[in-house]
C-alpha cells in the first residue's frame, strides 16, 4: 500500500489578503501548523484553494511557497484536473511536478460525460502523468457521480492511479468501493462528516478541509480510526461535528476561513464568486473556537 496517502491529508486553502493578492506569509504559517500538528500529507490547488480563480502564475507561487514551507516534511499533492482532457493533459506536461508525490485529479464536471468517458479521460491521464494520479469524485460539484465500476476499472487497469478521493456523501458507495478495490488502492474520504466511519470500515483516511483547522484532533481521530479504536476516535469525532456542519453550511471554503480568522491564522478574504460567511454564520464559528 501506499503508505504516503494513508492518515489525514488536508485541502490547503489560499489565503487571501484583503485586496485579494495571496497572502504568502499566512500560508507559510498554516503549512508549519499542520505539519507541527500531526497532519499526513498536503494537498495544494483542490477546490478548497479557490484553484479556479487563481492564474496560473499564482498557482507556481503557491506551489513555491507551500514546498519551501513544507522543505520535504510531508508528501504533496498536486491538484490537476478539469473537464478538458487535452487541456489537463497539457498542465501535466507543463507544470515542474518535482517535489510533488501526486495529482488529484477531478472527475470532468459540467459535460456530464457517460462512464466510458470518464474512463477514457482518467486513462489518458494516467498515460501522460509521470507520477501518481488519485481520482477525485465529487458529484455535487461535477453533476456525474463516478461509479464504482468505473473506479476499479481504473483501478485495475493503471498502477499510477494508486488511490480515489470518494466525495459522495454516499455510505453504500464507500462500502461497494472499499469491498471491491484491488488490495493496493486507497480509498480515501472527501466527507469530513462521514470519514471517521469510512476509515473504520477500510478506508485509508481523509483529504479533509477541517483538518487543516484543528489537525491535532482531527489527525488523531482517524489515526485511532485505522487502528480500528472507535470509542475514542468517536469521541474526538464528536467534538468536532458541529464546526464540520458550519464549514459547510454556506459554502467552501468560506466557512473555513471563517475558522481560520476565528484562530487568527488569515483572513476571512475570499475571490467572487464565493463571498465571505454571513455574519450568522461566522458569531456560531467564533462560538465554537472560543469553546473548544
Amino acid at each position: 500500500m501506499n503508505n504516503k496517502f494513508v492518515g489525514t491529508g488536508v485541502a490547503l486553502v489560499t489565503p487571501f489578503n484583503s485586496d485579494l493578492s495571496i497572502d504568502h506569509k499566512a500560508l507559510a504559517n498554516i503549512v508549519n501548523y499542520n505539519i507541527d500538528n500531526g497532519t499526513d500529507y498536503l494537498v495544494i490547488c483542490g477546490t478548497t484553494a479557490e484553484s479556479v480563480t487563481l492564474t496560473k502564475q499564482e498557482k507556481k507561487e503557491v506551489i513555491a511557497t507551500i514546498s519551501k514551507a513544507n522543505n520535504g516534511r510531508l508528501p504533496l499533492v498536486l491538484g490537476i484536473g478539469g473537464n478538458n482532457t487535452m487541456g489537463v493533459i497539457e498542465e501535466i506536461n507543463t507544470t515542474d511536478l518535482s517535489g510533488i508525490d501526486a495529482i488529484l485529479s477531478v472527475s470532468p464536471y459540467y459535460s456530464k460525460p457517460t462512464q466510458e468517458g470518464i474512463y477514457q479521460h482518467f486513462k489518458a491521464i494516467a498515460q501522460a502523468c509521470p507520477i501518481d494520479v488519485i481520482l477525485y469524485n465529487v458529484p455535487g460539484r461535477t453533476s456525474k457521480n463516478m461509479e464504482v465500476a468505473t473506479t476499479i476499472r481504473l483501478a485495475n487497469d493503471f498502477k499510477n492511479i494508486v488511490g480515489v478521493k470518494e466525495a459522495g456523501n454516499n455510505m453504500a458507495q464507500y462500502y461497494e468501493l472499499i469491498k471491491n478495490k484491488p488490495e493496493e488502492f486507497l480509498v480515501i474520504s472527501g466527507d469530513d462528516d462521514l470519514v471517521l466511519s469510512v476509515t473504520l470500515a477500510g478506508g485509508a483516511g481523509v483529504i479533509s478541509v477541517i483538518g487543516q483547522a484543528y489537525p491535532k484532533e482531527f489527525s488523531e481521530m482517524i489515526r485511532l480510526g485505522l487502528k480500528g479504536d472507535a470509542k475514542e476516535a468517536f469521541a474526538l469525532h464528536y467534538k468536532l461535528i458541529d464546526v464540520i456542519g458550519y464549514i459547510f453550511e454556506e459554502n467552501n471554503p468560506a466557512g473555513i476561513k471563517a475558522v481560520f480568522e476565528a484562530l487568527s491564522l488569515c483572513k476571512d478574504s475570499v475571490r467572487l464568486p464565493i463571498v465571505p460567511a454571513s455574519n450568522a454564520l461566522k458569531a456560531k464559528i467564533q462560538d465554537f473556537v472560543k469553546s473548544f
